[in-house]
């Protein structure tokens, strides 16, 4: 029930969720969405304003059911790897030398990487139909409040993601920008494009730690 669906608490403040949200609820009543109530908020749940230092932007769920879990380009643990994701975890082979077991990034999120997409939900089969509903104002403004606790790591793959955040980066903030992971694009630039050794160093200069992108791979290898 859309209803009761909590606005999540760290950002329940941002002027989306008394604007905006309740039309967008209504909407959903007495449909079905993915990724359903209980993970539509996930990436801001996971990674509260305090904690990001990466921003991951995606465009929206993806519309096969039990495939979502509420993060950009992330999938439920026992969902086969999509081909966009594939490309990341062999651009991610190529640069830091290892990657993640299965699809599922919520390790990234804990991390500190906003894993948010400018859609949060999707009807089943029908990608991008909600995608002119008004969430991407959620996107801007979840990102500018991030803005103002450091500097940010923005990884923008393809145009849409460049649009959707366009003006926000600021000279302190590292933006890296290349084509899509997607197999219509990886090829024009995503490939080689070494984001994550990139982001690692920059954090690391920043005196933070780097993220820890292939843990789960760790873990099931410990």
């Amino acid at each position: 029930m859309t209803e009761d669906i909590a606005s999540p608490r760290a950002w329940a403040d941002l002027p989306f969720f008394r604007q905006d949200w309740p039309g967008i609820a209504a909407r959903l009543r007495g449909h079905d969405w993915l990724p359903g109530p209980a993970r539509v908020f996930a990436a801001l749940e996971l990674t509260p304003p305090e904690n990001v230092r990466v921003v991951i932007l995606g465009q929206d769920p993806y519309p096969t059911p039990g495939h979502a879990n509420g993060l950009a380009f992330s999938v439920t643990p026992e969902t086969a790897l999509p081909r966009s994701l594939k490309n990341i975890y062999a651009e991610m082979r190529e640069d830091i030398g290892a990657a993640p077991a299965n699809g599922d990034l919520s390790h990234w999120a804990r991390a500190g990487v906003l894993l948010l997409n400018t859609s949060l939900s999707v009807p089943p089969g029908q990608a991008g139909a909600h995608a002119k509903w008004g969430w991407d104002r959620l996107a801007r403004q979840a990102v500018a409040r991030a803005q103002q606790v450091r500097p940010l790591a923005f990884i923008l793959w393809g145009g849409h993601a460049q649009k959707a955040l366009a003006g926000l980066p600021r000279p302190q903030d590292l933006v890296i920008e290349s084509a899509h992971p997607s197999p219509l694009s990886a090829r024009r630039g995503f490939f080689g494009s070494r984001p994550f050794s990139q982001v690692n160093d920059w954090l690391q200069a920043q005196g933070q730690p780097g993220i820890d992108w292939a843990l789960s791979e760790t873990a099931a290898a410990g």
